[in-house]
């Protein structure tokens, strides 16, 4: 229980960095107001965590060649879904579309295996003092 836990709060934080780093740096991404980044983190973090395991199996049977592009198609989908459902999230423009869908993948992606290492250094310091 504890790992899932972990696993679920990495994943928000994850979502979270991704959707900042897009608010800074693609001019058509915006995110209305502070708290307003948890809710979209939120729940673009539970859309994904749905969509990318299901897009991954449909994929595997269906369109193998697509497997190592799920991440950001399933980010895209998220996205989409995520500024229906969120009036907090805007994004104007195909190329803000396309732009904002890799960089929260990618943001998401570095943040989802630096965040653990960061931990785990902790608790190993904290267990040898």
């Amino acid at each position: 229980m504890i790992r899932f836990l972990i696993r679920t709060a990495i994943f928000f934080a994850a979502a979270f960095v991704g959707i900042v780093l897009a608010d800074i740096f693609l001019p058509g991404f915006n995110v209305s107001g502070v708290l307003s980044y948890v809710w979209v983190a939120l729940i673009f973090g539970v859309i994904q965590a749905v969509l990318q395991p299901l897009l991954g199996q449909v994929s595997e049977r269906s369109a193998p060649m697509l497997t190592g592009g799920i991440g950001i198609i399933s980010a895209f989908v998220a996205l989409g879904l995520t500024n229906l459902i969120s009036g907090a999230l805007t994004i104007d423009g195909l190329g803000t579309w396309l732009a904002a869908a890799v960089l929260v993948w990618i943001g998401g992606a570095i943040a989802a295996f630096v965040l653990p290492l960061i931990f785990v250094k902790r608790r190993v310091e904290e267990r040898r003092s």
